[in-house]
């Protein structure tokens, strides 16, 4: 589980993903799961900016640890898709992949399978659809 990958052309907005998420950390635009694209950690400008070290590359993930967090928000400010919110208590929180638990919530959730934690199931799925488009043109040009 060291990664999450959206299908958006699956996904039909139920809202299941944000509702089951830990971390409330997943939102649903247009038809578009959103959530923390989990920056490779020499690219993340979260993990660079934070004054703390409150963000950490923990395996595939870029985590919060939320006993370093001092709530100043320059993570939330720099994040190019808006990933990072603060919570009730001040802390920055994010997508963490599900870390701490046996299975990713969004993905268990997801009814028409438009997220999934490996990418090669979405790329062969593209890849498919890909060649049954190529087939269907070739058919007309003989």
């Amino acid at each position: 589980m060291d990664e999450l990958v959206v299908n958006a052309e699956l996904c039909v907005d139920c809202g299941l993903c944000e509702r089951n998420c830990p971390n409330n950390a997943i939102r649903v635009y247009d038809n578009v799961p959103l959530f923390c694209m989990h920056c490779s950690p020499d690219r993340a400008p979260c993990l660079h900016i934070c004054p703390n070290g409150a963000i950490e590359a923990v395996g595939g993930a870029i985590t919060i640890n939320d006993d370093k967090c001092i709530g100043c928000k320059l993570c939330q400010e720099v994040c190019p898709i808006g990933a990072i919110t603060i919570n009730e208590v001040g802390q920055a929180t994010k997508c963490d992949l599900c870390k701490d638990h046996d299975f990713q919530h969004c993905v268990d959730a997801c009814p028409t399978g438009a997220l999934v934690n490996n990418s090669s199931d979405v790329i062969a799925a593209k890849q498919e659809k890909l060649s049954e488009g190529f087939k269907k043109i070739q058919k007309f040009m003989k």
